[in-house]
């Protein structure tokens, strides 16, 4: 059995120690130019410092994207940048433009480099070509299914990776390649500036009716026309390390550190729990489903990977996210004293019941006793995004483990 990796994605310094903790083997992130995700918070050269160092005193790899398909105006800063991450050391580099590929060999000759999915990765000629040119890894093509990659597999040199999707958002859009956000907003989804288009409701306005709008739709379902569900494989961790991928990939560097965790956190097990014991793997397919619905979510498909999908795979009615559990604060330190610090992130109250998950899987119910502020003042609640905040909680809790609490208006106590 192929060694798997467990690729869990970072959108901040936070996040970045949450995946991590959690169990992540390597993790990717976006500096501040370059990638394909300009909305996130991203990292300054001195963050990618820290949280390399942070990954490697852990034993885990930072890959940094810089998969933008890049204009003439690019290339300059493009090489600028590179010869910038000389001196900061990821563990390689994620590229879907040849022009920026050629930088990076002649400026980072010995760094790693992984071909994006943007790239359209969809035979094993494809592959080969890249190992020629110096790609020690390929990311596979949402539009692939398990049976070509397993052929892709079979035709590619042993040493070479392939890297494949296994969880988060799908793009309607062939590999992600779309022109709809630019086309709408002048915002452009292959610079990294993407507006989600596809989320959004549609109507038909006919020409000489102007201001009337018309429902598109073939029958009462919606118009969400191109609102793909999420990737989903928790199930099917079986048949995706039969396929031959050396890394499973989490999408999601927009995320917050709930979804970071709950997902790193899922998969490790289930990954870990299948190489042990198969047996153990197939018993505990209940507590993964049940805990990978406790981030942010949208309903859940198998994407292309066991044939194209069908219009089941598209959510009609809203583009609105599943949340089951809110996010409120990952234990920064516990003082002498017992108190727990966070950054408090949604509203909770004293004598409330949260959860307490932890790395190790376990996640401890707690009540709130008390809450206070840094200064030692008292409060019944928190309802202040960002405020730092001393927590008495019944149960013990350590720094790194993560504070949630069921949504109420989304999933009612059993």
């Amino acid at each position: 059995m192929r060694k798997t990796e467990l690729l869990i994605p970072a959108g901040s310094l936070d996040t970045l120690k949450t995946a991590v903790i959690y169990g992540a083997d390597a993790v990717y992130l976006g500096g501040e130019a370059f990638g394909l995700r300009a909305k996130a918070k991203n990292f300054t050269n001195d963050e990618i410092r820290e949280g390399i160092s942070f990954a490697h005193n852990r034993g885990v790899k930072v890959y940094i994207t810089a998969n933008i398909f890049a204009h003439n105006r690019d290339l300059p800063g493009v090489e600028e940048y590179f010869r910038e991450l000389r001196t900061i050391g990821p563990d390689a580099l994620i590229i879907s433009d040849p022009g920026v590929f050629a930088i990076a060999r002649r400026v980072l000759p010995d760094m790693e480099i992984h071909i994006s999915t943007q790239a359209n990765n969809t035979n094993y000629g494809t592959y080969l070509f890249w190992h020629e040119l110096g790609a020690k890894r390929v990311v596979s093509a949402r539009e692939l299914s398990l049976e070509e990659i397993k052929e892709i597999r079979a035709h590619i040199p042993e040493e070479m990776e392939i890297e494949s999707f296994i969880h988060g958002a799908m793009c309607i859009s062939y590999s992600g390649r779309c022109l709809l956000s630019n086309f709408f907003t002048g915002r452009d989804a292959n610079q990294g500036a993407c507006t989600h288009p596809c989320r959004w409701n549609y109507a038909v306005v006919e020409e000489t009716r102007p201001g009337e709008y018309m429902p598109v739709y073939e029958n009462e379902r919606g118009t969400f026309l191109f609102n793909s569900k999420d990737l989903c494989m928790i199930e099917h961790i079986p048949e995706m390390l039969d396929a031959g991928i050396d890394s499973f990939k989490i999408e999601g560097r927009m995320k917050n550190a709930l979804y970071v965790a709950t997902v790193a956190r899922t998969y490790r097990k289930a990954i870990d729990d299948y190489q042990n014991d198969p047996k153990l793997y197939f018993s505990n397919l209940e507590w993964y489903r049940e805990e990978i619905g406790k981030c942010t979510t949208r309903e859940f498909t198998t994407g292309f990977y066991f044939g194209k999908p069908g219009e089941d795979a598209q959510i009609y009615k809203n583009s609105t996210y599943i949340k089951n559990y809110i996010y409120l604060g990952t234990v920064e330190n516990v003082g002498e004293d017992g108190l727990v610090q966070i950054e408090q992130k949604n509203k909770f109250s004293v004598g409330e019941t949260i959860e307490i998950m932890k790395p190790d899987g376990r996640n401890l119910l707690a009540r709130v006793e008390g809450i206070f502020t840094e200064d030692g003042t008292s409060q019944e609640s928190a309802p202040h995004p960002k405020q730092k905040l001393r927590l008495s909680l019944s149960e013990p809790a350590q720094k790194y483990d993560i504070l949630r609490i069921r949504d109420r208006e989304n999933t009612p106590e059993e």
